[in-house]
């Protein structure tokens, strides 16, 4: 796990810096707020220090607001984030950083205003070139299988050399290995990391072996970000 420095203000300075943590980033759905910091505490003992808490439940601000506070060691993202309103919640509850689905214009002028380290989505060219114009050193690539998977980003990794992706949306465990060995790709985000059936069950001690078997994957595979 990295020891990226975060600001004092217990904020990181940029995306790169999050995305350096890990390879692996689990994507989470969480129904119950008292589920949010035990999870939390299993994803650190796992070797996992970052989280991307998901805006698909009633409960996500408050999971990531608890997470913040209570888990301070944890880098905590908020994900699915639409709207400058939803952007503005998240950013009030502490998270560190927000990922779009797709474009937003909103919640990029909301991130910049507050500078708030933004992993925007992406699925063509088009959307990618938008981004790379706008100086982002890295994107989402979502939903990645959906999209086409290893060969797309091979195709666009050739067009913007530079750029860094985060695939998530469809990847599992047998696939993780193809996108981490791409040198393109800086992590992998999923929900296979941390089942629903765990976190609803509050079996915590399911999650360090599923973390595990993933990390070990990762670090079998191509470089990180340097």
């Amino acid at each position: 796990m990295s020891t990226k420095k975060k600001r004092k203000d217990n904020s990181y300075p940029d995306i790169h810096h999050i995305l350096s943590i890990s390879r692996v980033i689990p994507v989470v759905n969480i129904d119950n707020p008292k589920q949010a910091v035990p999870l939390a505490n299993a994803l650190l003992e796992g070797g996992v220090g970052v989280i991307e808490v998901t805006l698909r439940t009633p409960a996500a601000v408050e999971c990531i607001k608890k997470i913040c506070r209570e888990v301070p060691k944890m880098c905590v993202g908020a994900g699915t984030v639409w709207t400058r309103d939803a952007a503005k919640k998240v950013r009030k509850a502490g998270a560190q950083f927000i990922v779009s689905p797709g474009r937003s214009d909103a919640v990029f002028k909301y991130c910049k205003k507050h500078q708030i380290p933004l992993l925007p989505g992406t699925q063509t060219a088009s959307e990618i070139a938008l981004w790379v114009e706008r100086g982002f050193e890295a994107v989402k690539f979502f939903p990645a299988e959906v999209a086409g998977g290893v060969n797309a980003l091979k195709a666009y990794s050739s067009v913007f050399g530079e750029l860094k992706f985060c695939p998530t949306g469809g990847i599992t465990s047998q696939l993780v290995d193809d996108y981490l060995s791409l040198s393109s790709v800086v992590c992998v985000g999923g929900s296979w990391l941390v089942s629903k059936k765990a976190i609803s069950e509050r079996d915590w001690g399911r999650v360090n072996p599923e973390l595990l078997a993933a990390r070990e994957s990762s670090d079998n595979s191509g470089p990180p970000w340097d």
